[in-house]
């Protein structure tokens, strides 16, 4: 029985972070990843999405991603990015692997897949949230005869012309999609509060620095006229260009649905042909069911390191797992500590 040092359940670019901090130990690991190439929660986006930031910022730690040819880098540039990443450092990589679940026996994990089980010592969960779309609870939306779509199922405007289509829900991915969309279709915006856009120079560098910054609790300059989110819109240009043709207005949430459409507050129905549901993931955990440590979709960590498990960690969940750690820029520094965390448990 193969007994590895670590395991890294996903091979996106939480998995690869972990990894790359890895391979300059001489722990032997290995990820497991359920996708047939590279690229992993990137693939399952939509065909014109663009990264908010230059390459220099969508980089992982070790090596920069080459500049792309446009203002922010397409999708499948930064795609092109993570495998090329992958070859360059040549991590142990499975693929496709289906994880089922994970189990704890006499000290090691055993990760049960499709392809047999896999034994560690210790197990990174770098699964990510793509695979878990949240869409909110309204009442008879099971009535609704049209189309609902999360915005994971997006790809792109092709199937929505002439329609009359509502798009749910804000930040970065419900303004890309609501862009590409009215140019096709009639389109209505929902969104829980009034959207904020950044100012046209401002880009995903200053929401990092700046959100980092509070976050470290950090005296902020020069942000009196904007207020500082990671989920703020960063004006990238095909929202620019929505901007110009006056469809950036967004309304807040509506009651219900009904067979033909939503109800709004006033009590006014509104035909919809379809909805698309840009409104978020929750945590992808259900692998570690069986360790019953999930609470609220959570675990309770102390940085990156479960709590109630040791020899258990989770990178690139949210700030529940590092500040930003979800984000591109953000995950290396997460990874770097779980790493020094993992060596100095291995090393006893």
């Amino acid at each position: 029985m193969k007994v590895y040092d670590v395991i890294i359940i996903g091979g996106g670019q939480a998995g690869l972070s972990v990894a790359y901090f890895l391979r300059r130990s001489a722990l032997e690991y290995l990820i497991l990843d359920d996708h047939k190439e590279a690229g992993g929660a990137w693939l399952e986006t939509w065909d014109d999405l663009k990264l908010f930031s230059p390459s220099e910022y969508s980089s992982l730690s070790g090596w920069a991603m080459p500049k792309s040819n446009e203002e922010y880098p397409t999708k499948a540039e930064f795609i092109k990015y993570l495998s090329a990443y992958e070859n360059r450092y040549d991590f142990p990589i499975q693929r496709p692997v289906k994880v089922f679940q994970v189990e704890k026996e006499n000290g090691l994990f055993i990760t049960k897949t499709d392809k047999g089980d896999f034994y560690s010592k210790t197990l990174v969960s770098a699964t990510g949230t793509a695979n878990k779309p949240f869409i909110p609870k309204y009442p008879n939306a099971t009535h609704f005869s049209g189309t609902q779509i999360h915005s994971v199922n997006y790809s792109n405007s092709d199937k929505f012309k002439d329609k009359n289509v509502l798009i749910v829900g804000g930040g970065n991915s419900g303004a890309q999609i609501l862009a590409e969309v009215s140019k096709v279709a009639h389109t209505k915006w929902v969104t829980s509060n009034e959207p904020t856009f950044l100012p046209d120079d401002i880009d995903g560098r200053y929401l990092f620095n700046e959100a980092t910054q509070k976050y470290l609790g950090k005296t902020i300059k020069h942000s009196k006229d904007h207020s500082v989110s990671l989920a703020n819109i960063v004006m990238v240009k095909s929202v620019k260009e929505a901007r110009s043709r006056d469809v950036l207005n967004a309304v807040r949430p509506f009651k219900e649905f009904y067979e033909h459409g939503v109800i709004w507050n006033d009590g006014t129905k509104e035909q919809f042909d379809a909805v698309i549901w840009c409104t978020g993931f929750r945590a992808n955990l259900n692998h570690l069911e069986s360790l019953n440590l999930t609470e609220n979709n959570k675990i309770n960590t102390e940085g990156t390191r479960s709590i109630k498990e040791s020899n258990l960690w989770l990178v690139g969940y949210g700030n529940w797992t590092g500040f930003a750690s979800a984000t591109i820029y953000g995950v290396g520094k997460t990874a770097r500590e779980t790493v020094k965390e993992i060596t100095a448990l291995l090393k006893r």
